[in-house]
């Protein structure tokens, strides 16, 4: 089940989320259309009628290979009586539906149902609402549709970057500059500034002793390529603490890197498009 999300119908608020690959619909915020204070008694006394029992048991028999028949039999031969009630969890409890859920909760509780029939109630509840509630569910299911385009469309890009890394030869200019042999030799205590000087040349109070008019950190200024450096640096400095090298050992590597890094990125299309 994933997270809650929430669209708005006519100044309403309405609770979706997904489950099991299918939409579901809160019932019981569509209902306040028609009854705001007791939402629920609404979402009952649709549930109780002949027409809705039919239209749930075939969508049961449609998507639900264990739905219980003779239970469902039951209820559509109690229907229409003056004294037949049923609630959403009895209907869910006694059949072993899954196209209503029931949910407790102060926030995001009550009963929801797959799209399907959200719809149908939606239909039964006001056709113009229902108009609305389509319209704004569509928008929502478009909106995550064109965000896990956009994450697909970064994690192939990065993966081109990655590999034009990989494979670019050293460049005839070298960014940033080789360390001299006093900064290889220097003592770093903190790994974050091993990193830094690595990368920018300086460590982050050298930074700021140079920029004391600016915010933030040396890290806050970096450029989108020296970010993308700094993160393949500190998973390979990882590896490199583990092979037991010493810091002067690492940081003469991860200069060298950083450098054909670098150079590989700023020569890149495919970095100039996150741009």
């Amino acid at each position: 089940m994933t997270k809650n999300e929430k669209i708005k119908v006519q100044g309403i608020e309405i609770v979706t989320f997904v489950k099991n690959n299918g939409d579901y619909i809160s019932l019981t915020d569509i209902a306040r259309y028609k009854n705001a204070e007791f939402p629920a008694d609404v979402v009952k006394n649709w549930t109780r009628s002949r027409g809705t029992i039919d239209f749930l048991g075939l969508w049961e028999r449609f998507n639900n290979p264990n739905f219980k028949l003779v239970e469902f039999d039951q209820f559509k031969s109690e229907a229409g009586a003056n004294s037949f009630v049923l609630s959403p969890q009895k209907w869910i409890e006694k059949t072993n539906a899954i196209g209503l859920v029931s949910k407790s909760g102060k926030y995001g509780g009550g009963t929801f149902a797959h799209r399907d029939i959200a719809f149908e109630f939606a239909s039964w509840i006001s056709a113009e609402f229902k108009l609305y509630l389509f319209i704004e569910f569509q928008r929502l299911k478009q909106d995550e549709n064109n965000r896990l385009k956009l994450g697909w469309n970064l994690q192939r890009t990065l993966a081109k970057i990655n590999y034009k890394i990989h494979t670019d030869a050293i460049s005839e200019k070298l960014i940033p500059p080789e360390l001299n042999k006093n900064q290889i030799n220097a003592k770093y205590a903190d790994e974050a500034d091993l990193l830094n000087v690595a990368l920018f040349g300086m460590t982050a109070k050298m930074w700021r002793n140079q920029n004391l008019k600016s915010k933030g950190n040396i890290r806050d200024y970096a450029s989108i390529e020296q970010l993308v450096v700094l993160s393949n640096l500190e998973s390979i400095n990882a590896a490199l603490i583990h092979q037991g090298l010493t810091q002067d050992k690492r940081i003469q590597q991860l200069n060298q890197l950083a450098i054909l890094q670098m150079k590989s990125l700023l020569g890149s299309r495919e970095m100039k498009k996150l741009k």
